[in-house]
């Protein structure tokens, strides 16, 4: 089976979040499956100029664009096995970051546009086309209503894969239309139209032949009005072509025993974990003790990520004798919150401002206990990689937390790590506070542990889904 994965970031080259972290990590197992996979992205400016260097031009050509003709060029490079693309366009990419700009909109239908004109210049006709995030949700509406009469696109199938429905893609139906070149139907109620406006993600949903997320739960969360973003009745009319798949993480990459931001190496050591506690204590200023509890945080500085719980009861959670750090950037009043607690209780909490993959891999290998108390979480990376340094993960029961993270039960000592049910700050605390106690107890510990060394956190099994899902496309569909 050919395999083409569009997405918008992918590690090693460029990646704001999750998305990157995925598209860069599961490409690898699926080929190990035996699937001819490959991979389009815009080229960005930020991409390192050490990958740049080595791309090569494989076609250029013009796409339509409204009134325009824009420039198209498609780059590539192998990179750990795999087959990428790129899109080169300076005017869309060649900017800093990924996204955020006025025209979005514009640049991300061009890129929609450029994948499928690119098809017949690469050598190679996928079976299917799997698209991730709203930033390639017009590829199967285009597919369908602009490209289902020629041959070369007749039996290619869709995949859309929902990373996170918070962030649909929505633009004014004028601007979709003129760039698209669509005809009226497409911007219907049944269709592209949403609130009057046009919705990429919604697109992709309705035409995908198949819709998969990122872990079962979030699969039945976003059926519902809580966690739909308005959209749960278009995938409800879908749910028989909707499938929840967990990521995973790349094990080779975060693994304590290899990792080189990793001070002393270990595997199941907990001796060896707290002396990496210790010098990383030293480095940020922490009074230097390998007895008190570290509870670490690395994520974006939003709402979603539960926060304003934290806020909440930050005095209650440093009466305790615990240790907090936060890593991230976000909205600046969880910035300015967090900063100015840090300041206050500096022989408690260090609040650093950035995004840093070093001092993240340093967090969670000191880390005794890792907090994500999401109000919604399609996945979730963060608990994954806490298991591979083993540091305890306390999280609310919701989508693929509620998945990965088995709450520990005293009676028959068994759990992964500890978790309370409703959005409140209050049930949080008390479970933090558990938490803390039985790091105290080393033998509940150490059975918290032993548990946490049997999750398999790899793309093992969720490439065999996939595998399993694109041979249904390809096999049963045609």
């Amino acid at each position: 089976m050919n395999i083409l994965f569009v997405a918008s970031e992918s590690a090693p080259f460029v990646k704001s979040g999750g998305l990157g972290e995925v598209i860069g990590s599961l490409p690898k197992q699926i080929k190990k499956k035996g699937a001819d996979i490959r991979v389009i992205l815009p080229k960005y400016g930020d991409i390192p100029e050490k990958f740049k260097n080595k791309m090569t031009t494989k076609t250029e050509f013009t796409i339509q664009l409204d009134w325009r003709n824009q420039y198209c060029g498609v780059q590539e490079l192998q990179e750990n096995g795999i087959h990428y693309y790129f899109i080169d366009n300076e005017f869309y990419f060649k900017r800093p970051g990924l996204y955020g700009y006025g025209d979005d909109g514009e640049r991300f239908v061009y890129f929609n546009k450029a994948v499928l004109e690119a098809i017949p210049h690469l050598d190679f006709i996928p079976d299917i086309i799997h698209c991730h995030d709203w930033q390639s949700g017009l590829i199967p509406v285009c597919l369908k209503a602009q490209y289902a009469d020629k041959p070369m696109y007749r039996n290619i199938k869709t995949i859309f894969t929902i990373h996170n429905l918070k962030y649909q893609g929505v633009f004014p139906k004028p601007l979709l239309k003129s760039l698209t070149d669509l005809d009226d139907s497409y911007f219907a109620n049944d269709s592209l139209e949403f609130f009057d406006q046009a919705n990429c993600m919604k697109g992709a949903l309705i035409y995908s032949d198949v819709i998969t997320t990122v872990s079962h739960t979030y699969a039945e969360e976003i059926q519902t009005s809580d966690c739909g973003e308005q959209l749960e009745g278009v995938i409800e009319k879908r749910k028989k072509d909707l499938y929840g798949i967990l990521n995973g993480i790349d094990v080779k990459n975060y693994n304590p025993v290899t990792d080189p931001n990793v001070r002393v190496k270990y595997q199941n050591s907990l001796f060896n974990k707290r002396l990496n506690k210790e010098r990383f204590q030293k480095q940020i200023g922490l009074p230097v003790n390998k007895d008190i509890p570290m509870i670490g945080m690395v994520s974006r500085l939003v709402e979603q990520k539960g926060y304003d719980l934290v806020a909440h009861v930050l005095d209650e959670i440093l009466e305790m004798d615990i240790q907090l750090v936060i890593l991230g950037t976000g909205e600046k009043k969880y910035e300015l919150f967090f900063e100015d607690a840090a300041k206050r209780n500096s022989n408690k909490m260090v609040t650093i401002i950035k995004f840093d993959e070093v001092l993240a891999r340093k967090i969670y290998s000191s880390s005794d206990m890792f907090l994500m108390p999401s109000l919604f979480e399609p996945c979730g990376i963060g608990q994954l990689l806490s298991y591979q340094y083993r540091a305890v993960p306390i999280v609310r029961e919701t989508g693929g937390l509620k998945d990965t993270v088995k709450p520990y039960n005293q009676y028959s000592g068994e759990g992964t790590g500890f978790t309370f049910v409703n959005y409140n700050a209050h049930d949080m605390l008390f479970t933090i506070q558990r938490a803390v106690e039985c790091y105290h107890n080393k033998e509940v510990w150490h059975s918290i542990i032993n548990s946490i060394k049997k999750v398999n956190v790899s793309w093992d099994k969720p490439a065999r889904e996939y595998i399993s899902l694109y041979k249904q496309l390809v096999f049963v569909l045609n």
